[in-house]
């Protein structure tokens, strides 16, 4: 079998038979009373008059009715288009679906990933050591297995971290550099940078992007001779990955030294130990993954070992115990003060009863400046399905577009679309409370603007107000002008606070967003766990690639035919 990940993963679907229908089929939810409700209390909303600013006018109590806290995680809900009493309902339809079922089911093991007939266990990559011999999946001890590859890693990212591991010429390695795509990128590397506080000696860098640039960038200023690659693909016949993997290779014998020396200064994270091998990585520095945890649920395994190396092994275990108590927190709360859940349910509500296309996360932290692009495909890619887990259409629009950026940058870009736009577009504003660097007053300016955008959103502004502040200008100038600085309010949010940027905060809030969304594909009745769509596009780019440098007859549309034919030309001048 050729190794590509296309490849591979048909052999598998093909080995292991038809769709796992096992599991119990989902709740319509649109087909219950608890929706019936949902949508009645809807429509008296919109009959009644929405206003937030009233809203809290009326009510002094409406903050604390809305707030709730996790661990250092403080969670501000209060500014969304909702009534105290709307978390009820929220809950009610929460247990209407079988939302407890289902969570049961992932987390004992069950195949909820049907379409691949596969458990989904990402929460046992946290479990405790406790917990060995408790979740025996497929003749499989989870939490055992895990330990000892993670054991494994610790062990290696000490040795890096120490200078034990040097590279062929004695030399102590100062940089590690991760390549992947994907969970296998994006996941240590939102952690990498978030946790930049906890970093000490090896620098880590990350390569992705198959475009050229990406790797040459990254590779100008290190020496071979004192740089590991991590190599991070669960199939190892990841396209992008294997490019940039073999590119590396090529640059480490460019530097003068042998092809023996690689097995000194590469390492693979694979399920595929037979691949690596065959690549030049040595059977002791390959470390597993599972095949009951998808890439964008991976940062939590192995996948995080540039994580491990950048910030050693005692915070890696305080990421880990964060997303554990996340887990248990998901696990026991009830619905109606359960973050996860509420926050899916607030989902739910602005993209199927308003009709809302996406939501902003904005995270008002530098350290946190990839984090909307760790959700975008953390969401995006689970729950961007039109079809059902029983093979049907899905009743309801189901992910959202996810979009963001740091503040206060965003400020000056996209929040006019937010203040002053037609769309309804909520968004999750993500505020450390405590910075870790202290430089003159520019936290306290970054949570000051990040407040003020919230309340900017919730309150608005109304003509009268905006004629008030232009007092100073003649009447005709004041009728213009006014109008363009009206703003309409209602613009929906939720403010997390983080106590502090630590491992253990990182780790909750992370694990909360995979609850999330994990409860909004259940309401859903979509499988979040694989990526069809994914694929499809690495076949067809297959078939092109060769056909870029052949001069051959074109089978494609006529687009796609006249795309290839302009490159063949570009590549002639």
């Amino acid at each position: 079998i050729e190794r590509d990940s296309t490849v591979t993963f048909r052999f598998t679907v093909m080995m292991k038979g038809p769709i796992n229908m096992a599991i119990n089929p989902p709740v319509d939810a649109t087909k219950t009373p608890e929706w019936a409700a949902l949508q009645k209390h809807y429509d008296e909303l919109q009959s009644e008059g929405i206003s937030l600013k009233q809203w809290f006018a009326d009510d002094a109590e409406r903050v604390d009715k809305l707030s709730f806290d996790a661990g250092d995680l403080h969670f501000d809900l209060s500014k969304n288009l909702i009534k105290p009493e709307t978390l009820q309902l929220f809950a009610d339809l929460a247990k209407a679906v079988k939302l407890d079922e289902r969570t049961k089911a992932m987390y004992t093991g069950v195949h909820i990933n049907n379409t691949e007939d596969r458990a989904v266990l990402h929460t046992a990559l946290r479990r405790p050591v406790e917990d060995e011999g408790k979740y025996i999946v497929d003749g499989q001890d989870t939490v055992k297995d895990v330990r000892e590859v993670l054991d494994r890693i610790y062990a290696f990212a000490d040795e890096v971290r120490s200078g034990k591991w040097t590279g062929v010429t004695g030399k102590k390695i100062e940089t590690v550099v991760n390549i992947g795509i994907g969970g296998s990128d994006l996941g240590p590397q939102i952690a990498t940078q978030a946790l930049h506080a906890y970093r000490k000696q090896v620098r880590v860098h990350f390569v992705a992007n198959a475009d050229d640039a990406n790797i040459a960038k990254v590779l100008t200023g290190l020496k071979a001779e004192t740089t590991v690659f991590s190599i991070a693909s669960k199939s190892f016949g990841t396209p992008e990955t294997l490019l940039n993997a073999h590119a590396a290779r090529e640059w480490f014998r460019d530097q003068g030294l042998r092809a023996a020396d690689i097995a000194r200064h590469f390492v693979a994270i694979t399920s595929e130990v037979q691949a690596a091998r065959n690549f030049g990585i040595a059977a002791d520095h390959i470390f597993a993954m599972f095949d009951w945890v998808g890439g964008r649920y991976s940062v939590w395994s192995a996948i995080g070992l540039p994580l491990m190396v950048a910030i050693g092994e005692k915070h890696f275990r305080e990421f880990l115990r964060g997303a554990r108590a996340m887990d248990e927190h998901f696990f026991t709360t009830p619905y109606r003060r359960n973050i996860p859940v509420l926050l899916a349910l607030i989902g739910i509500w602005y993209n199927n009863f308003y009709q809302a296309p996406g939501y902003a996360v904005v995270p008002y932290s530098h350290n946190l400046r990839r984090l909307p692009a760790y959700l975008q495909q953390l969401d995006m890619e689970s729950n961007g399905k039109h079809c059902g887990i029983d093979g049907g259409s899905v009743a309801l629009d189901t992910g959202p577009i996810v979009f963001g950026e740091e503040g206060v940058n965003c400020q000056h870009a996209f929040f006019q679309l937010l203040h002053q736009g037609t769309r309804l577009i909520p968004s999750d504003f993500i505020v450390p409370m405590r910075t870790a660097y202290k430089v003159g007053r520019q936290h306290r300016f970054v949570v000051a603007n990040a407040f003020a955008q919230a309340e900017a959103f919730m309150r608005g502004k109304t003509l009268a107000e905006a004629r008030a502040e232009l007092a100073d200008l003649p009447e005709a100038v004041r009728d213009a002008l006014a109008p363009q600085k009206v703003f309409p309010g209602n613009q929906p949010s939720n403010s997390i606070l983080i106590d502090e940027l630590t491992p253990f905060n990182l780790g909750m809030l992370l694990a909360m967003y995979e609850h999330k969304i994990f409860v909004q594909g259940t309401i859903w009745g979509i499988n979040p766990f694989d990526q069809w769509g994914v694929e499809y596009g690495k076949v067809l780019a297959k078939a092109i690639e060769p056909e870029l440098n052949r001069d051959q007859t074109l089978h494609h549309d006529s687009s796609t035919n006249g795309l290839i034919d302009f490159y063949r030309a570009c590549q002639q001048r």
